[in-house]
């Protein structure tokens, strides 16, 4: 391995002499402690190095070792349920070697070197493959059949295969390809990070990734292969609501990067999803999560990397055929790595202080979502989404790192600290969010629900935004003056919000709503606004038709459980009786 020598430190930046021939990203092993480090600029021979790890106590003549590699993470079976740091160090691994606390220049890899998996070829000799054909499976956990591909750029003729139990290192496969080469497959995957991983086709996303939370899935959906962004102020409900998703949406593979943000808050995800069952198949969550874990008592550089190592694990598993989605909670942390490099490499400052290449550093990793064809010859389809926390100072959505997402995210749910300090989470501003999936997403949601629902969001929505320009006039002329249409507004507004849209996470129930369920619930609220608004016509005293007993076993509803249906039907029959 070649070396060069240190010749300054600063923080987490290192310049190096003596690197000639070297490549932009490559990684490199700092100092005799080996820190592992990445190339991000390269002047004459001299290397600008962004190290991962403290870099206190080491000092200019070290050595630094080359290895002409770009920063890879190693790809394969037993990489869900396992909790990496963000250059895909397994944490328990590190754990073993060095105590509770990370030291520094562990190496570990990526993947467990010693657990053997049943590998079942689903090919037989003198087949002949291309990139991306799937060799076999391996039953990775009961949720997840990890299927081994031919690497890219690899195609030819399967000159041998095994069936049995193998470690990850082990040779299962041998393809002769077109040159007579010899080309031997492991179940490892090496890949840059920084690199997108190829596909065969990309095209609009058309089925919603539902969540659970109402006020998503009903209002503001985000397809799969879509991408969403999630900005807010301190404690407006960011990292609750991403756990929410990461929990209960029906995304086969999640991938959660915890970027800068604290490790309480981690800790939480790593302590409930082992409990938590999933709604569909009733098998612990974490049997089909991985977990990135790069903190904010973690080195600053490496929130960079996490970023990286979590959306190439997204990658890996959407190329299997699996819908997937990424949480990167947040990106504000990312990008305020980013302007402390920009900073130490003495670049030209953009908007406060941020790099002026952020736009389209945040562009570049949000593209890589997306609903895909596979390569392969069986032409699978996979979807990868990403929904990115924005944490911006005070919660000012002009800041940089906010409107630099909003140019390339289709759903923007906008957290408010009023409705927060109000109690009323998740505390999404529905008059602030938008999605731009609703037309896509309008065929599958009529076929799968019902076509009424799309009405009835509709319609929901309108009386949100009259409350909004009713409540302005009933401040300052009283809410008696108002007619009793525009108070039937108001309250049926109220419904919407105290009944449908606020939701208690932590409650066994009402944590998840299912598409289904959320139809039934807008339903009963709408149906009293209509019958209501025609028996005030009629000449009924509207102060009766609030007061209707109904309304309280409607507001009842969302803790109904899934399996209950006759509940909904009681009261459906009870409102119609009650307002003849």
């Amino acid at each position: 391995m070649k070396q060069a020598r240190i010749a300054k430190v600063s923080g987490p930046l290192v310049i190096a002499d003596g690197c000639g021939g070297t490549k932009m990203f490559d990684m490199v092993r700092v100092s005799e402690k080996k820190l592992v480090g990445e190339i991000i600029e390269l002047k004459k021979d001299l290397a600008y190095i962004q190290v991962y790890e403290e870099t206190s106590g080491i000092g200019p003549g070290e050595p630094v070792y080359l290895t002409n590699e770009p920063l890879s993470v190693e790809l394969g079976p037993g990489m869900v349920s396992t909790i990496y740091d963000g250059i895909q160090r397994p944490l328990e691994a590190v754990r073993s070697l060095s105590g509770d606390f990370i030291a520094r220049g562990v190496d570990v890899p990526g993947l467990d070197r010693t657990k053997k998996w049943d590998f079942k070829p689903s090919v037989k000799t003198g087949h002949k493959v291309s990139p991306g054909d799937i060799l076999g499976t391996i039953d990775e956990t009961q949720l997840i059949k990890h299927k081994i591909m031919v690497p890219p750029g690899v195609s030819g003729v399967v000159s041998e295969i095994k069936a049995g139990s193998f470690i990850v290192t082990d040779v299962i496969a041998v393809i002769k390809e077109d040159k007579g080469i010899d080309k031997k497959i492991t179940m490892i995957q090496r890949w840059p990070v920084r690199k997108q991983r190829p596909i065969k086709e990309k095209f609009a996303p058309l089925e919603p990734l539902t969540t659970g939370q109402r006020v998503i899935d009903t209002f503001f959906p985000i397809a799969k292969g879509g991408t969403a962004c999630i900005p807010g102020p301190f404690g407006a409900g960011k990292t609750v609501t991403m756990h929410e998703i990461a929990k209960w949406s029906d995304a086969q593979v999640i991938v959660y990067v915890a970027c800068g943000e604290r490790g309480n808050e981690c800790a939480d995800l790593l302590l409930s999803f082992p409990e938590l069952k999933d709604p569909r198949t009733g098998r612990p969550l974490l049997e089909r999560t991985v977990i990135v874990a790069n903190t904010s008592n973690m080195p600053v550089a490496a929130r960079e990397a996490s970023i990286y190592t979590g959306v190439t694990i997204a990658e890996y598993f959407r190329d299997m055929g699996y819908s997937v989605a990424v949480m990167a909670d947040s990106t504000s942390r990312w990008a305020e790595a980013l302007r402390e490099m920009s900073g130490r490499l003495e670049e030209m400052p953009g908007e406060e202080g941020y790099p002026a290449y952020l736009s389209s550093r945040i562009a570049e990793f949000y593209e890589r979502a997306g609903k895909i064809v596979c390569l392969g010859s069986d032409s699978r389809q996979g979807a990868l989404s990403i929904i990115g926390a924005v944490s911006p100072p005070g919660g000012d959505l002009s800041d940089p790192v906010v409107q630099a997402t909003l140019r390339v995210v289709k759903v923007f749910w906008g957290l408010d600290d009023k409705l927060a300090n109000a109690r009323h989470f998740p505390a999404i501003n529905w008059l602030l969010s938008y999605s731009l999936y609703h037309d896509n997403l309008k065929e599958h949601v009529c076929s799968t629900v019902s076509e009424e629902f799309i009405s009835l969001r509709k319609e929901a929505m309108r009386l949100l935004e009259e409350e909004a320009s009713l409540l302005e006039i009933a401040r300052l002329v009283g809410i008696e003056s108002l007619s009793f249409d525009d108070r039937l507004i108001l309250e049926t507004a109220k419904s919407i919000r105290e009944d449908f849209l606020h939701q208690n996470a932590f409650h066994e129930v009402d944590t998840y709503t299912s598409l289904q369920k959320q139809y039934r619930i807008l339903k009963l609220v709408m149906a009293f606004y209509s019958v209501a608004k025609r028996k005030i016509k009629e000449g009924v005293d509207f102060d009766s038709l609030i007061k209707l007993p109904v309304r309280e076993k409607i507001s009842r509803l969302k803790y109904v459980e899934e399996d209950k249906p006759e509940e909904f039907t009681k009261a459906e029959e009870e409102l119609k009786n009650s307002l003849q």
